[in-house]
Formats: structure tokens, sequence, C-alpha cells
């Protein structure tokens, strides 16, 4: 930990604001894609580490800077329809203090990550654990919902996007159609993990992917699904256990999304808390 670092972090909370919180984390599926590429090709990890998932386009800090920053552009500066809208660039808005939350809750993500990985040596993905709990406390001090959102919605505006009748557990057909998802990558992602030694590949695959949800069309988040199945994969030498995996991390992100983001006014990430989830069994296990 450094000043540098420090510095660094809040710049890249600064630019999670400035283009969007989902556009930040698209940016670290690409370029950790070339960083693996470099990897496989005999050369430094550093993109992969120290870029991809450091004080630069990690998800605890950029991603994580612009979740919070959306949720004080919604919420306290009424400049955004709602706090739980990550695909928006809040450049558009032309406001120094979203740019400075986005830049300080960067820091704050840098700081989090530090205290989970190197002073209490967390065997879990800090990262993912820090994104969860950034987004907890954008939420609780920024947003109006509390922690697990309102049972009724409290505003015309979340009427019209929430469910009539929350639910705390996933249908049988989601889960049913979670399974069998969550069976094709994860067999697929994690014979790529064993035989790349690289478990994060099928993770900046999935984020990449998410540029197609930035344009608007239905494509699934799965990098919940792909990082674990690539983790347990690779931890275990198995695609089996790989799989298994994959599908628990798929069930744990429905039951998140349902109890934290439903009629809620900021993003608490569910993929980020069924990744940290799982690492901590994988992890504990091998």
């Amino acid at each position: 930990m450094s000043l540098e670092l420090i510095l660094i972090a809040f710049g890249g909370g600064v630019l999670g604001a400035l283009i969007g919180a989902l556009p930040a984390f698209i940016f670290t599926g690409f370029v950790g894609l070339i960083g693996i590429g470099v990897v496989c090709a005999g050369g430094p990890p550093t993109i992969l580490n120290d870029i991809t998932f450091g004080a630069f386009l990690g998800p605890h800090i950029a991603f994580a800077g612009g979740v919070a920053a959306a949720a004080f552009a919604a919420n306290k500066k009424k400049l955004l329809d709602s706090g739980m809208n990550t695909t928006v660039p809040l450049n558009k808005f032309q406001d120094i203090s979203v740019l400075i939350v986005g830049g300080l809750f960067g820091i704050l993500g840098q700081l989090l990550n530090y205290l989970y990985s190197t002073v209490w040596t967390l065997p879990t993905d800090t990262v993912a654990m820090t994104v969860v709990t950034s987004g907890i406390i954008a939420r609780l001090v920024f947003g109006k919902t509390g922690l697990l959102g309102v049972r009724n919605p409290v505003t015309a505006e979340m009427a019209a996007t929430s469910e009539t009748k929350r639910s705390i557990l996933p249908t049988s057909k989601t889960i049913a159609y979670d399974i069998i998802m969550a069976l094709g990558l994860g067999i697929v992602v994690s014979y790529i993990a064993i035989i790349t030694e690289i478990a994060p590949i099928g993770f900046c695959v999935s984020a990449a992917s998410l540029i197609f949800v930035q344009m608007g069309f239905s494509v699934p988040t799965t990098h919940h699904v792909t990082s674990i199945a690539g983790l347990a994969g690779f931890m275990s030498g198995s695609i089996y256990i790989g799989a298994l995996f994959a599908v628990l991390a798929a069930i744990i992100f429905e039951i998140v999304a349902l109890n934290f983001n439903t009629n809620a006014d900021s993003h608490i990430d569910p993929p980020a808390a069924s990744i940290f989830i799982c690492a901590f069994i994988i992890m504990g296990i091998f």
C-alpha cells in the first residue's frame, strides 16, 4: 500500500464514474483477455495482475466506483433515473461531485481489498468481496430503500419496474435454466482453465461479452459462473467439480439478486457475492 496506489485508485474510480460502471467492467474483460494472451505467449502477468485486477481497472475500483457514483447521482443529485442503472456514462451530467464520489469509492475499494487480502489474508476472492462491501456501503450512505430494499415500491418509477410479489428464492423454472446454463459453461470453462493453467480466462470472456448488454441485447450475466468454474476446475483438476461449483454459483446469484436488488435504489452486485462465497468454499476444500 502506498500513496501512489491510492491516487491511482482514485483515478480508477473517476474512470468508472465517467464511462459508467458496466462499461468499465467490460474494459476489465477485454484488457484481461489481452493479459491472458501475453501470459500464454510467455510474457509477464503484469497486465493481468496489475491492470485488469489492480488499482486501475480492478472491479473493486473502477466498477465499484461507477456503482457508487450512480447511486449518488440518482438518489442525492436526482440526475439519473435509478441508482440501479450501471450502463449510463455519468460524464453526461458534467457534475464534479459525481466524479469525486467515484474516485473516493475507488480509494475505498483499494483499501478494503488490501484489508481483506493482505492484512486479514481471507481465503476467498477478495476483489469480489470488496465489490459487494462497496455496494453495501454505497446503498447505506446514498440510498433510501435499506439493505434489502422495500417490500412495496415507494415511488411510481420503482413500481413500474418492481415485482408485485417479492420472492426470496428463484422459481423451479429459473433453477432448471440456471443448471443447464451453468453445466454447459462450467464444463468447458473448467477444461480450458485446467489445460491453460489460467483460472480467470472464463471470467474475462464473460466480462467482455457484456458489451452486448451495453448495446441493448439480451445477453446473460455469466462471469460468476465462469469465474467459479475456472477456479474450481483449476484447483481440483476436475471438470466435473468445476461444473458442480458453476451450478452452485448460478443459484447463489439468483438468491442474492432477489433479496438485495428487488425494489432497491442502488446496485449490490449479485455476481460478486456469488463469486466470493463460492471461492471461500473452494479454497477451504482445495
